[in-house]
């Protein structure tokens, strides 16, 4: 499918994900990665914080305000909780979590897994995956415009983790 692939291997593309179990069959499959150079501890509360604003394109997807630059100190995530927030507007629930490893959640009809994969003691592979189930050329769409969305806020953890990580 188009723009469904983006920074991840074939064994990362090959692995399980915690989105999988909550949809069978999904027309949008899609994966996202990126190389990220401090521990997964560190990157782990960026990851909590897509509970408070996208973090992608802010002019876009958040209404124009600006996604936290600094950790909030958030409590750990729990099943049951909204997942996001855009513009403000608490939306979506987390479906799954394993503090410091993984973070499932959904909103509009699709099932989204965050998950850290330690690489070394100071690098961290970040892995996004993206499933729903709907019709063929709306995944299209999706996945293109998922890819990106997406690109732009795994860069931007990956950046804010880096910054303050160091």
């Amino acid at each position: 499918m188009i723009g469904d692939r983006w920074g991840v291997s074939d064994a990362e593309i090959a692995r399980l994900y915690p989105c999988d179990d909550f949809v069978t069959s999904p027309a949008l499959q899609a994966w996202r990665g990126v190389g990220v150079e401090v521990p997964a501890e560190t990157l782990w509360p960026w990851i909590t914080q897509v509970r408070l604003a996208p973090y992608a394109y802010d002019w876009i997807d958040n209404l124009g305000r600006r996604s936290p630059r600094e950790l909030a100190g958030l409590p750990e995530p729990e099943v049951g909780e909204r997942f996001t927030a855009v513009g403000g507007r608490r939306l979506g629930r987390i479906v799954s979590v394993e503090p410091g490893q993984q973070l499932t959640g959904t909103i509009m009809g699709a099932f989204l897994s965050y998950v850290l994969v330690p690489q070394d003691p100071d690098r961290t592979r970040l892995l996004l995956k993206v499933v729903m189930q709907t019709g063929r050329w709306t995944a299209i769409g999706l996945s293109v415009g998922d890819l990106i969305m997406a690109r732009r806020q795994l860069l931007n953890l990956k950046r804010l983790a880096e910054r303050h990580g160091h």
